[in-house]
């Protein structure tokens, strides 16, 4: 197995960089994907040429079943899978990070110009440093979410096209010919058929977890955004919204007199005129107590 330690650097930075699912996704990564691969796949195949035995002495026909049998490696598959559905998230930790630095070169450009007194804050970090994702950054994150759940889906089918079953045999029957024989063909078995078939079945798992995680991301992102705007319409409403006019209890007074009718408030410059006229004439009635 190779070493995944550049890779799982790489990745770490991404921790920042991520949501709260994001982040659960990266942990399932490592801990069920690289750290099982690295530590078990390995030995669960490591005899699977040294093992694979053909009841033939024709030259060819071992290597020829073998290669029927497993066109690539599972390990190997494994390891391009995670490579391609990491690459994604590798891109936007390049374009997070350029537009961060981007951003902090323009802040340090005003606060030269203005002699330290930049009232303007950063759109893509807040005061912790943490990134936000938003703008241009939203897009690009859910982009990357997009292709890995494409390629997700992808190897998972190609896994389905390239092995067949899920469930390893212990021994089939060979019939490639040449180089074995035409009618006869070989029987060949495999080694610890159970122990692959359970490998086999929890790596589709966690690619089918890793899916679901990738969904339920994007539709916390598209919430999250939702109510960003939600709270933005309401303040803006809120700053809109005309000034109420108090209210006068010998209102009560006059609509009475016109049986119970309620008066409706006007609205606009009637309504300003209005709360003048009333301020004028409780003046006129306490110079005429006095």
């Amino acid at each position: 197995m190779g070493d995944w330690s550049y890779m799982s650097a790489l990745l770490d930075k991404v921790q920042s960089h991520s949501t709260v699912v994001g982040k659960i996704w990266m942990s399932v990564l490592f801990l069920f994907r690289i750290f099982v691969l690295g530590a078990a796949a390995d030995k669960v195949w490591g005899d699977e040429v040294s093992e694979f035995y053909c009841d033939t002495l024709e030259p060819g026909c071992h290597h020829a079943c073998y290669n029927w049998m497993f066109p690539i490696s599972y390990v190997h598959y494994w390891v391009l899978q995670i490579t391609f559905v990491s690459t994604p998230t590798l891109v936007y930790l390049g374009h997070a990070v350029h537009i961060i630095h981007k951003e902090k070169r323009m802040m340090e450009q005003l606060r030269d110009c203005t002699n330290g007194t930049v009232q303007k804050k950063p759109k893509y970090t807040d005061d912790r440093g943490k990134v936000k994702i938003t703008g241009i950054l939203f897009g690009t994150y859910i982009t990357q979410l997009v292709f890995k759940i494409v390629l997700e889906v992808a190897f998972s089918v190609g896994q389905f096209y390239i092995f067949g079953s899920v469930f390893m045999v212990p021994f089939f029957h060979c019939q490639m010919s040449p180089p074995c024989a035409r009618h006869a063909g070989a029987l060949c078995n495999i080694s610890r058929p159970t122990e692959k078939t359970i490998f086999i079945i929890f790596m589709l798992a966690v690619s089918g977890v890793s899916v679901l995680l990738n969904i339920i991301e994007i539709i916390y992102l598209l919430c999250n955004k939702r109510r960003e705007r939600r709270k933005q319409l309401e303040a803006h409403q809120h700053m809109l919204s005309p000034q109420q006019c108090p209210s006068n209890p010998g209102w009560g007074g006059i609509s009475s007199q016109y049986g119970g009718v309620q008066l409706l408030p006007l609205s606009g410059q009637g309504l300003t005129s209005l709360c003048n006229d009333d301020k004028h004439i409780d003046s006129i009635g306490k110079e005429k107590d006095t």
